[in-house]
């Protein structure tokens, strides 16, 4: 049985074992294995590019930066939605890639797929509505006008928990808005990103415009990505540790920069909430994709009115989810994606039991493999614990119970992050109070899944900066010129 047909795809070509720079495949002498992380078996080799493959592909972008800034904004969208298309045409196989070498259930990878596809979809369109302003003169004989111009060479780093949309979603922005593109996916989840240069190939964007570099060297390409002359922007999605670094080394060229950084979620219920609503958003917020992203609930805060009921149904609910391989039918939660992850997420686990947590559900690794652990649930947690402090990046929910409407927002903002906030309520004044105190991006109302290519993702503090998806999306891969016009009276 080869390489190919152990995926079980439709179109074999899809997979691909080298990274893609300038229109062709590019091998190395060295490779990179990557694994299941259900079962620990190396599903596929990569070759292992390092800093000298990364700059051909930095420099085959500026290459190509003229060329595409010229097209006009329909030619581009023509050629987003032929990607588009050959995403969802596709979306099976690329699903089956995503769940083998990252690990989510089959239906969520699926999901991803087409989520990641909405934003090439959304860009295609909003590209063409790129518009510049006048603004009246200080006297008759000049006029301002202000356009908008790509910014150029765009490179990314993104991570292995969302490695088709994470892509999608900075790509198709850039591309739209006439910029060319240098993507760095992790090296734990790279074959996504392959396929989506193999599509994006055949959708017939130009060599140079899409290039992905897979390598293991993280420092060394970073280094290229966030401090060669001819990268304009840099986008990151990852750790706020991590970001801080990466833009630091921007600031030697001093690069626009995005930045999608760490999380740690509140997720409140009120006393006057549908708490069955809000067991469902929570199980929905909290244990997609084994807990791995970055706006997943991390701390569970109840009305002490509805504690005992809330607990109850959600540990109910939390009970029924399947651990499994991604995919076997009715899983709801695959592995995470290494076992020093799992070993991460016990310790959290452990220490917050030591300072007086209570073990309602799980706790412990799945005798599923290494790399599963089980649905958890932590009581009698308190917000100065390791479990409520740290984004957990797991299938881990600590409650903690709150008095009134002041003690809860405090405690939901005592952290450096502000990404994602839910809540769940029924009083008005109460929905328009909470939402505008939370410090927070982006805040879910009695509503636990929050993303969508037409809203702004992004957050605040030390979550980051910038907006990905939306009207507003483009504005990170523009520049705006101000053109003073004078001497026309003459």
């Amino acid at each position: 049985m080869n390489k190919h047909e152990e995926f079980g795809l439709k179109d074999k070509h899809l997979v691909k074992h080298f990274s893609y720079i300038n229109g062709s495949w590019h091998s190395s002498e060295t490779q990179i294995s990557v694994t299941n992380p259900a079962n620990g078996n190396v599903i596929a080799k990569v070759s292992n590019a390092g800093s000298v493959e990364t700059e051909l592909a930095v420099k085959a972008a500026k290459d190509a930066l003229t060329m595409w800034s010229d097209k006009s904004a329909n030619e581009r969208a023509v050629l987003l939605r032929n990607w588009f298309n050959l995403m969802m045409e596709n979306q099976d196989d690329l699903g089956r890639i995503l769940t083998l070498e990252q690990g989510k259930p089959l239906a969520e990878a699926k999901g991803e797929i087409a989520y990641g596809a909405a934003f090439i979809e959304w860009f295609a369109e909003e590209g063409k509505r790129v518009y510049g302003d006048t603004i009246p003169g200080p006297s008759n004989d000049k006029r301002i006008i202000v356009v908008k111009e790509p910014v150029g060479v765009v490179a990314s780093i993104t991570p292995w928990n969302f490695p088709n949309a994470m892509i999608a979603r900075k790509a198709a922005a850039a591309l739209a808005a006439g910029c060319t593109f240098v993507a760095r996916p992790a090296t734990e989840t790279p074959l996504s990103a392959l396929a989506m240069a193999e599509l994006a190939e055949r959708a017939g964007i130009p060599a140079g415009v899409f290039n992905v570099v897979v390598g293991d060297d993280a420092r060394a390409m970073g280094s290229v990505l966030t401090q060669h002359p001819d990268v304009a922007k840099f986008t990151f999605t990852g750790s706020t540790p991590v970001g801080k670094t990466l833009i630091s080394q921007c600031a030697t060229t001093v690069k626009k920069v995005s930045m999608e950084l760490g999380g740690n979620a509140p997720f409140i219920v009120f006393n006057d909430a549908d708490i069955d609503s809000a067991v469902q958003g929570a199980i929905q917020s909290k244990y997609r994709n084994a807990g791995q992203t970055c706006v997943c609930t991390n701390r569970i805060f109840v009305q002490q009115d509805v504690l005992k009921a809330f607990t109850e149904k959600f540990s109910n609910a939390v009970a029924q989810l399947t651990i499994g391989e991604g995919l076997t039918d009715g899983v709801n939660i695959g592995p995470m994606i290494s076992s020093k992850a799992v070993a991460g997420v016990d310790k959290l686990v452990s220490e917050s039991i030591a300072a007086g947590a209570k073990l309602l559900l799980g706790g412990k690794r799945d005798k599923s493999g290494d790399n599963f652990y089980q649905p958890t649930i932590l009581t009698d947690v308190t917000n100065d614990m390791p479990i409520a402090k740290n984004e957990i990046f797991g299938p881990v929910s600590p409650i903690i119970s709150f008095e009134n409407e002041a003690e809860v927002i405090a405690m939901a903002n005592d952290t450096e992050y502000g990404l994602a906030a839910y809540f769940y309520a029924r009083d008005i004044g109460r929905i328009w109070r909470v939402a505008a105190a939370l410090e927070y991006g982006m805040i879910g109302i009695n509503e636990g899944l929050i993303s969508n290519a037409a809203a702004p993702f992004g957050g605040v503090k030390q979550s980051g900066n910038g907006r990905e998806g939306s009207k507003y999306g483009l504005d990170d891969y523009l520049e705006i010129k101000y053109l003073c016009m004078g001497g026309l009276d003459q």
